[in-house]
């Protein structure tokens, strides 16, 4: 573990000196983000500490370059750079949602050509689609937690930090070095996030973050445990809240015939903060449910037979969080109704 600890002190430190730079940069350039009804900010904020997180992670890697696995580190790179740009053209000016899809359609692309793919049902075609469909599912499950200071930085942390500690148990020098790299950016840049935040990661920020959750997810594997239960069910935990919430947000946007796409205040976070909690109280709470589903997941990881009931437990507890969460909703919502 420890000659990976390294590149975690790297981009962290790097992390903490380029955030108050693109701040600076942000302000000068009127890259801010501006209040509106469906924020939850009230003053214009620096939009570029994505800069700081992706600049940071790929000076740390660059430091310690990994030659024996230098092709796919570089399509991962490559994926990032990619997601990097299109995020900061979402930022300068709102794109339409497919542009941005097929950006990440694109980003997976890169990976399947370079073999860093899902390998479940072993029919490349199949399992290239999946990859792909995998990847901009979670870039875009962690772009919606950008809705609230830390939130996002800080889920990524725990995620990262996780995948970290199980790369290390199963000796994946890649994973490792890249879940450190992750880590230690995503750290450096919550000291200047986390409520009251200084400075905002923007697109460029979340939709890098989302990327590069996705390959540690798809990288990470258990090949010595019997059909791969810890090989799926590992990244379903560590990434289970993002994943339910963006669920939680299409069913509720379908529902009320919106665009899923259609931002507004009925992420998890806000409705935990509807129901009495502080906006720090809300992120923390969530950080919590983050925890313990990576503790879950090295549960699994060291005990593959328990995985069917972790998942299958930590899906209905979702289920149930989920169901209370709406009902929750709308009586607030009828209430607000009422003359």
């Amino acid at each position: 573990m420890m000659q990976f600890v390294p590149i975690m002190i790297v981009s962290f430190a790097a992390a903490l000196g380029l955030t108050p730079i693109t701040r600076q940069l942000a302000r000068r350039f009127g890259v801010m983000d501006q209040p509106s009804a469906r924020k939850v900010h009230r003053e214009a904020t620096p939009l570029l500490g994505g800069l700081a997180i992706y600049g940071a992670m790929m000076l740390a890697l660059a430091v310690f370059s990994l030659d024996d696995y230098l092709v796919e580190l570089l399509a991962i790179l490559a994926g990032a750079s990619w997601m990097a740009l299109i995020g900061f053209l979402d930022d300068r000016k709102a794109m339409i949602p497919w542009q941005k899809f097929a950006a990440q359609f694109v980003a997976g692309g890169v990976l399947v050509l370079t073999g860093v793919m899902i390998r479940l049902t072993g029919v490349p075609l199949i399992d290239a689609a999946l990859t792909i469909i995998w990847v901009a599912g979670i870039t875009n499950a962690v772009n919606f937690q950008d809705n609230m200071d830390g939130l996002c930085a800080g889920l990524t942390a725990i995620a990262s930090g996780f995948f970290f500690l199980l790369a290390v148990m199963e000796g994946q020098g890649l994973v490792a070095s890249l879940a450190a790299a992750l880590c230690g950016s995503a750290i450096g840049f919550l000291i200047f996030n986390f409520n009251p935040a200084s400075t905002f990661m923007g697109d460029l920020g979340s939709l890098v973050l989302g990327f590069t959750l996705a390959v540690l997810s798809i990288k990470l594997r258990f090949d010595s445990q019997p059909f791969g239960l810890s090989t799926w069910s590992v990244p379903l935990l560590v990434l289970g809240e993002p994943i339910f919430d963006i669920v939680l947000v299409i069913f509720t946007r379908l529902r009320e015939r919106r665009p899923p796409w259609q931002a507004g205040k009925d992420h998890t976070s806000h409705r935990l903060v509807q129901m009495g909690l502080s906006m720090r109280g809300a992120v923390l709470v969530i950080y919590g449910v983050c925890v313990a589903l990576g503790i879950a997941a090295i549960v699994v990881s060291r005990n593959p037979n328990f995985a069917p009931a972790l998942v299958a437990m930590a899906a209905l507890a979702g289920l149930t969080v989920f169901v209370w969460l709406e009902r929750f909703r709308i009586l607030q919502q009828r209430q607000a109704e009422k003359p």
